[in-house]
């Protein structure tokens, strides 16, 4: 087992080393660079730039190396200073203005990952034990509904809804009195109080189609010869399925954690411009619009590492959750 670890955390790093190459490249393909976009900004603004000036930019800023010699440059302070380079946008460190906003980026996508398992595997088992019952027609027809809506959709519904019903804006993470306010124990229950509505909208659509692998698994491991079997020894039924076919069910889901996170903070962005929230979604998509790309290729490497790191923590679950895997790990 140790020997599997240790083979999956070297894939892990081998792994990061590509992504960071590539997402270096992915942001540098659009045309022009942060001068031509600090230079449109000011020409709208009625204060054209010469060209001298966008060249003396590139020169300070580094733009006019070729782009290997820029990702080597950036790789290496990442790895021995821990440097993610600077935001021109923001004319700050990129490490200090994304970690304002990481931490509750990390609470809005592990809660939503924690409210997707805890809805999902419950009624995935029931609507498989209870197969076209009542429920299970109910349960199916309300995941078709969550996967075929939007999540931007979805907010603009309960934004509407709580604006016409209750008086009062869903959006953000926070109530105005706590909005810039330095982190105390009110600030963290206000947070508590607004998190459960991004949540849901950001959970919606995963919750169903978890329900839907879920249903489908545990089915089909029910109608295997070793559930007949373990039914004809006399053991009880609810033993019988918690012991084996939901246990075998669980393996795609606990396979696919590492993308799910990339699947909740891949629309982030969209429902944190909607919904207003100070995460790193909207920061990220202006970050991309204004060429920022120091800045946007660090959140790019974080959100890789958080799917490269998901993946590693899957493996390692599986190894716990199935001992086939862990006996081909030994072998």
């Amino acid at each position: 087992m140790i020997r599997f670890v240790v083979g999956r955390f070297i894939y892990m790093i081998l792994t990061m080393a590509a992504v960071s190459m590539v997402a270096f490249v992915l942001i540098q393909l659009p045309p022009g660079d942060f001068a031509d976009s600090y230079a449109n900004k000011r020409q709208q603004a009625g204060a054209p730039v010469t060209v001298q000036e966008l060249d003396d930019m590139r020169h300070q800023l580094g733009l006019d190396r070729p782009w290997y010699i820029q990702y080597g440059t950036w790789v290496t302070k990442i790895v021995t200073e821990g440097d993610m380079g600077y935001s021109w946008e923001w004319r700050r460190p990129v490490a200090d203005v994304i970690g304002e906003r990481l931490p509750l980026t990390l609470a809005l996508a592990f809660s939503t990952l924690v409210f997707m398992y805890v809805v999902a595997i419950p009624i995935g088992i029931y609507s498989a034990v209870r197969q076209y019952s009542l429920t299970d027609h109910v349960f199916s027809t309300v995941g078709y509904v969550g996967l075929a809506t939007p999540n931007f959709l979805l907010a603009l519904i309960l934004m509407f809804l709580g604006q016409k019903y209750f008086g009062q804006s869903v959006g953000g993470l926070f109530s105005p009195e706590y909005q810039d306010a330095p982190w105390s124990w009110g600030r963290v229950v206000n947070l508590m109080e607004h998190l459960w509505i991004p949540v849901i909208v950001l959970g919606t659509s995963g919750t169903a189609y978890l329900i839907r692998t879920v249903r489908a698994s545990t089915l089909d491991e029910l109608d295997k010869m070793y559930v007949m079997a373990a039914r004809a020894g006399g053991l009880s039924p609810m033993r019988l399925l918690l012991k084996y076919p939901v246990r075998m069910a669980l393996n795609p889901i606990v396979a696919t954690i590492g993308w799910r996170l990339t699947f909740v903070i891949s629309g982030a962005p969209i429902v944190g411009v909607v919904m207003s929230l100070p995460d790193t979604g909207p920061l990220f998509l202006q970050s991309l619009l204004n060429q920022d790309m120091y800045l946007a290729g660090g959140m790019v490497l974080i959100f890789c590492a958080f799917t490269i790191i998901g993946t590693f923590i899957s493996d390692i679950l599986l190894i716990l959750v199935d001992p086939r895997i862990r006996m081909q790990g030994n072998s």
